[in-house]
């Protein structure tokens, strides 16, 4: 009686598992399903990181155009209004008639001046290097963003399987779960005919409560996994394809590591420490242009109009132009310590770029093995999955005929289940680190998620 109540609460959670598991190994239609480059397109226009990173690139195109300006003449416009009140007090004088008072007076007048200045650099080294900074500059800016999308990309993808993975963790714990609670029903009917000893029936109970907190824990997992997708596309509730049956994993560009490595050489980290050497030296060659000379053209143009009680009222006009030479003599020895700080700062970005280049083909190699590791244990995984399920049929035709106990199998039904979960990882795993591989070597591009999504269940 006590089974047959525990195998009929079992059928609700039988069909849910039928479902959750005709998702992870049958192929169910996911009509309303979003594949990893949609959800790659939401995050590329709602995550803060790459919208920051993107608009601080952008912002480097305008600092580059400020530099610019500095090869181009700059002109101003200026106006001015001043009145005068000159007051002369009195005075004695001598004149021909004698001794004589010159009363007081006062005298007001109003000038106002209008003018243009223009000025251009005709001869100046500091300003050309700084022109050339700016471009480096840019470039640098360019070479962060692509790193920021290249992590965006992984990081999506991470998410994404993340969540496929605890999908199938969750369904493989319900699968276990349902299998253990039918080998507890029939321990407890073989107990009670008298068939078995109350020792299955206690070994069973232990691994289906084992297998109830395992299920808990997935579907934590799962929570918590669906949250972190949800937070990097900025949507509720995102259901991720699953891939599509049976899995077929592409094979590498190249099977050789140095390959990858050579390939590097372009990631945008290498880039932009090269980039960073070069404006290192190009500080230097401006504080040496400090010690040389500077040539700048300068012109005015203006009027001024003097009304009231002045010599000469009316409007004067006046236009001047001429080249200013500037020659520095004495700093007080500021130029010549600041060669020898740029000389330093140069050092510094020649060891910064030596370290970026053997991080990357360290990374790479890394990456690169950890494919090849993960290839050969997808294949290993499937043979073991094959194997494990003949060895369970083995285990349950051994307990029914009686010569093997309740627990041995429950250990095959729990080494299926861990087969087929670790099986389904490592898939993922496979695909997710081939697109850091691709990240490592500076060779990742949105166009790369073409190939995954051709992976994906339709």
């Amino acid at each position: 009686m006590a089974a047959d109540r525990l195998s009929s609460s079992l059928r609700p959670r039988a069909s849910v598992l039928a479902a959750t598991l005709g998702l992870l190994f049958g192929g169910v239609s996911t009509v309303q399903a979003q594949s990893l480059q949609e959800l790659y397109d939401a995050a590329r226009a709602y995550d803060a990181s790459y919208l920051a990173a993107r608009a601080q690139a952008e912002s480097a195109e305008f600092k580059a155009g400020q530099a610019d300006a500095l090869a181009r003449p700059t002109l101003g416009a200026g106006t001015s209004v001043y009145k005068t009140q000159t007051h002369t007090p009195s005075y004695g004088a001598m004149s021909a008639a004698g001794p004589v008072t010159v009363p007081s007076a006062t005298m007001n007048s109003t000038a106002t001046q209008l003018g243009l200045s223009a000025k251009y650099s005709v001869y100046n080294r500091g300003n050309a290097v700084t022109i050339e900074q700016a471009q480096r500059g840019l470039g640098v800016a360019r070479a962060d963003l692509e790193s920021a999308e290249q992590d965006l990309i992984v990081r999506v993808a991470q998410a994404y399987f993340d969540v496929l993975n605890a999908r199938d963790t969750l369904a493989t714990a319900q699968g276990n779960k349902k299998a253990v609670a039918e080998q507890l029903a029939s321990a407890k009917r073989n107990f009670e005919v008298g068939t078995a000893t109350i020792t299955d029936t206690r070994e069973a109970q232990a691994r289906y409560d084992l297998a109830t907190a395992q299920e808990l824990a997935a579907d934590n997992d799962l929570r918590v996994k669906q949250v972190t997708l949800d937070q990097i596309v900025g949507r509720v509730g995102v259901d991720p394809k699953p891939l599509a049956q049976p899995v077929a994993l592409p094979a590498l560009a190249s099977d050789q590591v140095e390959t990858w490595v050579s390939q590097s050489e372009q990631h945008p980290v290498i880039r932009k420490a090269q980039l960073g050497l070069e404006v290192a030296r190009l500080e230097t060659e401006k504080a040496k242009a400090a010690n040389g000379p500077t040539v700048d053209a300068n012109g005015s143009l203006g009027v001024v109009n003097n009304r009231g009680d002045v010599q000469i009222p009316g409007t004067t006009r006046q236009a001047k132009v001429g080249l200013e030479l500037n020659i520095p003599l004495y700093t007080g020895g500021y130029n010549d310590n600041r060669i020898k700080e740029t000389l330093k700062l140069e050092e510094k970005s020649r060891n910064d770029l030596d370290f970026a280049r053997r991080s990357i083909s360290e990374a790479t190699k890394r990456a690169f093995f950890g494919v090849q590791s993960l290839r050969a244990q997808v294949k290993a995984y499937e043979a073991a999955e094959a194997s494990t399920k003949l060895a369970l049929e083995a285990t349950q035709l051994g307990y029914k005929l009686g010569v093997r106990v309740n627990l041995d199998v429950l250990n095959a039904q729990t080494q299926l289940f861990s087969t087929q979960r670790d099986l389904a990882k490592a898939r993922y795993d496979v695909v997710l680190n081939s697109l850091k591989l691709r990240q490592a070597s500076g060779q990742l591009r949105p166009e790369d998620l073409a190939a995954v999504n051709a992976l994906l269940a339709k």
